[in-house]
């Protein structure tokens, strides 16, 4: 079965910066990455390059800033309030998650103050050209439930424990 829209899609991947850093290994982990292939759950570029392949096919994509995570904005870069995070240990390069106007956004401390915090919402990888080396384990097609869901369900998940909001 080949890779196309509807279908969930269990792969390996290896992601490296541009200069050769393996940044995540999901073989290392042990744990594929597993997506419903035309419901924007990886990277546009990712996907068009593994649309039409098969099992046991391995692929490597090179993105560019744009292609991945987007130009760094140094817009992005400001200050805000100390008492805008719930640590008292507050520390430069610690991350936390918070709610942005496209949904949660990664927050990386660059500097603290007394009384302010110099942040960066910048997603961690903008700004870098990414290389992936993708290896197909699995293809498949997606039930109804993942569908209505929009992402693959978690194993031993039984469609019917998945209220099925397409049929509402």
């Amino acid at each position: 079965m080949m890779i196309a829209p509807q279908r969930v899609v269990s792969l390996h991947y290896v992601l490296s910066d541009g200069h050769g850093h393996v940044l995540d290994d999901s073989q290392r982990r042990q744990q594929p990455l597993e997506y419903l292939h035309g419901h924007d759950n990886i990277l546009p570029g990712l996907e068009r390059a593994l649309n039409g392949k098969g099992v046991g096919t391995s692929v490597d994509v090179l993105l560019s800033p744009a292609e991945a995570y987007g130009e760094r904005d140094e817009a992005l870069v400001r200050e805000v309030g100390r008492d805008a995070f719930p640590v008292a240990d507050l520390a430069t390069g610690m991350r936390f998650q918070t709610p942005g106007d496209d949904g949660p956004e990664v927050v990386t401390v660059l500097d603290v103050f007394d009384e302010r915090v110099r942040i960066d919402t910048n997603h961690p990888l903008a700004g870098q050209s990414l290389h992936y080396r993708l290896e197909v384990l699995d293809v498949r097609e997606a039930t109804r439930a993942e569908l209505a869901q929009g992402h693959p369900l978690p194993p031993g998940v039984e469609p019917s424990q998945v209220e099925d909001r397409k049929a509402t």
